[in-house]
């Protein structure tokens, strides 16, 4: 078994596969490039990135066999420890890899992995990056015995990477059970809470993005302006990718008596690994009782468009990529010019770091959410009859029924209607 070495040492070569130039070159780069970052993320210094073009994906090695050993020359020349595949390899090619570069191999989900359990920092989080861990350890346990029975904190051996050898298939399964069980306690909690929130009836804003776009500088700028501004209450803040994993609740309350709820969720990059995906579901719920979305973007990165697109993908996969959303292109004080990037009324320019545009941005946040809708239960007296009729046409009566102390509607209206009809409100 290989010595492990502290994290700071960690030497990489990077190796992608493009199957029959499937992959425009720019798509590739990006991709690359987007990798190179995820290593820096995980304390990895890339000292060599290698691409091979072929036919077909090599069943037992992904890519040639030539190319290994071409690979394994380059580890030795630089005194590289660690080669990180861009997709997915199977448990027995990793192991044949290994035999022939004799040096760790991994593959970019085990390395998101790895950045998300060094993270995570509340227990839910925890939980959630384990049961996605030994999922995908269950499919692989053949292949990766011999990373399996490591023991330390290499890349891509962090928490159930530390499992013996002689962990079996069951042994894992029964801890997937025991990590669901754990996980729907929390989400019950977190229903409960939820439910106040919307008894609360204030609006919910919540910012989506790709990683590293600014979601938290954001949140941090409101928190600033806000009434009721603590510097405790601020988030964690850093130039990194998946710098917080955890979701942040804050309320905001403007100084024309204007609140609303701001929710933070976790970043998202291209090739999310599906099983991450799936164990974040229930914390990414939270954007499904959204009444508005902030899509920040990253208007100094070239690949604006692609951490778009993958942000939009991953709202599809949840099913809210129908809700209302503003396009927010966050670090516009990088640029020299924005001609390039499609302007309309969803989109704006801002920099939460100089709070340029802000206040722009809280206007349409107002306009926004100044349309949410909210129920109330309305008791109308005998005598005020005639204002059953507007409501009728106003609102959406729900329920109506004739009582003693008057006519009791359940009715569903914008919420700015509430100053008008809150007086009637059943208490």
């Amino acid at each position: 078994m290989k010595t492990e070495l502290p994290v700071e040492t960690n030497k990489a070569v990077l190796v992608a596969l493009n199957v029959n130039k499937r992959d425009i070159n720019e798509k590739l780069d990006e991709s690359l490039e987007e990798l190179e970052e995820l290593s820096k993320a995980a304390d990895v210094e890339v000292i060599a990135i290698s691409i091979q073009n072929r036919s077909t994906i090599h069943p037992a090695y992904y890519i040639g066999k030539g190319k290994a050993e071409e690979i394994a020359e380059l580890c030795k020349i630089h005194e590289a420890n660690l080669v990180i595949f861009n997709d997915e390899l199977s448990g027995a090619q990793i192991r044949n890899l290994e035999e022939i570069v004799k040096v760790d191999v991994i593959d970019r989900t085990a390395l998101i992995l790895d950045i998300f359990a060094k993270r995570a920092q509340t227990k839910e989080g925890k939980l959630q990056v384990e049961l996605a861990q030994l999922k995908y350890r269950l499919p692989r346990l053949i292949g990766l015995g011999k990373q399996l029975s490591r023991q330390g904190a290499g890349i891509g051996t962090r928490g159930p990477g530390e499992m013996k050898l002689e962990t079996d298939r069951r042994h894992i399964l029964r801890r997937i059970d025991e990590i669901k069980k754990q996980l729907k306690e929390v989400k019950k909690n977190r229903e409960t809470q939820r439910s106040q929130r919307l008894k609360s009836e204030l609006p919910i804003v919540a910012l989506v993005g790709y990683t590293n776009a600014g979601k938290s500088t954001l949140m941090n700028a409101f928190l600033k302006i806000s009434e009721n501004h603590d510097e405790k209450r601020e988030v964690y803040t850093k130039d990194q990718l998946f710098a917080t994993l955890d979701i942040s609740l804050r309320k905001i309350s403007l100084s024309n008596n204007e609140e609303f709820l701001l929710t933070d969720t976790v970043g998202f990059v291209s090739k999310l690994p599906h099983d991450l995906v799936d164990a974040f579901k229930s914390t990414l719920e939270e954007v499904k009782y959204a009444d508005l979305l902030l899509h920040v973007i990253d208007a100094s990165n070239e690949n604006y468009e692609l951490q778009k697109n993958t942000t939009l993908k991953v709202l599809k996969e949840l099913e809210v990529d129908d809700k209302n959303m503003i396009h927010v292109f966050n670090k516009s004080d990088l640029l020299s010019n924005t001609y390039e990037i499609p302007k309309n009324e969803k989109t704006i320019y801002i920099s939460a770091k100089t709070t340029q545009n802000l206040d722009k941005l809280l206007e349409m946040i107002r306009d926004a959410i100044g349309k949410s809708t909210i129920e109330l239960t309305l008791v109308i007296p005998y005598n005020e009859g005639h204002i059953v009729s507007h409501l009728h046409e106003e609102a959406e009566v729900i329920t109506s029924e004739y009582q003693e102390e008057g006519i009791v509607l359940k009715i569903r209206v914008e919420n700015t209607y509430y100053e008008k009809y809150g007086k009637y409100e059943k208490k």
